[in-house]
């Protein structure tokens, strides 16, 4: 297998690169290659600039990292026959494996694009205040692609100067923490410095900043407590309640009212999108969203197009999580007797028949190009959420409830209560940590979430979560009978079970392994982190 390691990806990116225009907020079709020496001039330049942060460096996380971890990790889906998924269920992952090798390349694209266009702006000659607002979109991505490196490897390299790496690629890394400050200072600039509302559909806002940094706020309270003390500390949940404040009560975002609507192609850009992933319709190879190939059951769903999702299922574990009525498991997961009228509208819908033993995936199952033109081989057309209205509002209620039992915090019970009536549930007048798990585990299921959930869990509570995965029993696949109109799930008693071999549930589940081409690179990363040394203080005028 090819591989590529962060020297090889700095080189290539400080070369001059081909941009590419995004799905709908870039008007203007990119002019051929560009140079820092005849760009970086004008304010329409910083947007070009910027563009590519939105898909293209994103590609290979969003390919088949951004589910197989964040769910398939998680125990939210499984595809025992799928290399891009079944190593993250089964916790036997390696620094060969695939899609995580190409994760690592992902994120660290994002960090030295953002820091090409840092550096490009910073010595342009455009006005003060020009340049802070696309330097403030290319932190918030910087520090976006931290929090993913922090939540998944814990130490790793802090870079802002691809340059540097290019002179010399044997460097140390940064300890956890460090990188996780490095983090919450790019988020809390583009927190104060990007715009209140933007032109162009699709771009971020200074909300986007807050709201992830309500996010990162509530995973560092586990670490900057006393490690694995059982509690967080109260500094950083008050900070992630007044970030998700923010947002809830200033920013120009709204929840949708059908959540089903959320996951169609004509509501990209909807007004709870807060920072989404856009890919080009009809767009080349590494500026589209191969997703649905990965989902869809058949060709009857995609027409002619890929489609690999037989095996691609819901867990029998996940299917325990939906109550009765919830709208949001017929707009995550397709099961017998569902009907898509946006699907196969040629026939008059499409009614689902999976011989009513298992559930694949609907969520990023769009149609045929029949469908929406948009739709293309390959390529859904659709948005990729990284950030949405309903997480700001379960992270409001997780800040809330803090380190206590229960919450009855109006806010909270408010925020959990408008997801749940919009499931078509019922409301709840205190909430649990429970409570607010389930929440977040159906409200966000197949949008690459659940997995960082637990791990920032497992900051102060490790044993716990340990306890909880080891109890999902990801060693059985389990046929099951489920009833569509009334979500109910059980096992079918009457077919055998499939047992696979699981890797150790300890600690070390919480940090993946570093990718083998960059440890034979840098063997540094094998050594005890170095602290990272601060050129800047925080902003603290935020709120």
């Amino acid at each position: 297998m090819k591989t590529k390691n962060i020297f090889h990806r700095v080189l290539m990116i400080t070369l001059p690169l081909i941009w590419v225009s995004c799905s709908d907020f870039l008007e203007n079709e990119p002019e051929d290659r560009i140079t820092k020496e005849n760009f970086y001039k004008t304010e329409s330049d910083f947007q070009a600039a910027t563009g590519p942060l939105y898909n293209k460096v994103w590609f290979d996380f969003n390919d088949k990292f951004y589910y197989g971890l964040g769910d398939g990790r998680a125990a939210n889906l499984y595809a025992p026959f799928s290399d891009y998924v079944y190593p993250f269920t089964d916790l036997t992952e390696t620094g060969l494996t695939g899609p995580l090798v190409s994760a690592w390349a992902s994120l660290y694209n994002v960090v030295q694009q953002s820091n090409n266009v840092i550096i490009g702006i910073t010595d342009s000659q455009v006005s003060a205040t020009v340049k802070n607002k696309y330097i403030a979109e290319a932190r918030f991505m910087r520090g976006t692609a931290y929090w993913y490196l922090a939540s998944l490897w814990g130490d790793v390299i802090i870079s802002t100067d691809p340059r540097e790496l290019v002179k010399n690629p044997i460097v140390n890394k940064n300890p956890l923490k460090d990188v996780y400050e490095f983090a919450m200072r790019d988020l809390e600039y583009a927190a104060k410095y990007l715009p209140e509302t933007v032109g162009q559909s699709g771009r971020l806002t200074k909300y986007s900043a807050f709201g992830m940094l309500s996010r990162v706020y509530l995973s560092y309270s586990g670490i900057s407590a006393n490690p694995n003390s059982g509690t967080r500390n109260q500094e950083y949940l008050d900070l992630a309640k007044k970030a998700a404040e923010k947002v809830i009560t200033a920013g120009p975002y709204k929840l949708m009212d059908n959540y089903a609507d959320l996951f169609k192609i004509d509501n990209n850009n909807n007004s709870e999108s807060m920072f989404a992933l856009q890919w080009v319709p009809n767009g080349d190879y590494g500026v589209n969203n191969t997703q649905q190939a990965y989902f869809a059951i058949g060709s009857d769903v995609t027409g002619d197009d890929a489609a690999w999702g037989y095996w691609t299922r819901a867990s029998y574990n996940i299917l325990q999580e939906y109550e009765s009525k919830d709208a949001r498991r017929k707009a995550t997961w397709m099961a017998d007797d569902d009907f898509y009228p946006e699907i196969n509208k040629s026939n008059g819908g499409y009614t689902v028949d999976h011989s009513k033993d298992f559930l694949t995936v609907k969520k990023g199952v769009v149609g045929s190009t029949k469908d929406n033109p948009k739709t293309t081989r390959m390529n859904s057309g659709l948005n990729t959420y990284m950030l949405r209205l309903g997480e700001v509002y379960l992270n409001y209620a997780e800040a809330a409830l803090g380190n206590n039992a229960t919450t009855a915090d109006a806010g909270a019970v408010t925020a959990i209560n408008a997801l749940r009536l919009r499931a078509g549930l019922g409301t709840k007048a205190t909430l649990t940590y429970a409570d607010i798990i389930h929440e977040r585990r159906v409200e966000l299921c197949m949008e690459g979430q659940y997995w960082y959930d637990l791990v920032r869990r497992s900051y102060y509570k490790q044993q716990e979560v340990i306890n909880y995965v080891t109890a999902q029993n990801r060693g059985v696949i389990t046929p099951i009978l489920y009833d569509s109109a009334t979500n109910a799930v059980s096992v079918d008693a009457s077919k055998s079970t499939s047992p696979r071999a699981i890797g150790v549930i300890d600690a070390t589940i919480f940090t993946l392994p570093y990718p083998e081409s960059e440890l034979v690179q840098n063997p540094l990363l094998r050594e005890n982190p170095v602290p990272y040394e601060f050129k800047e203080e925080r902003i603290k005028d935020l709120f």
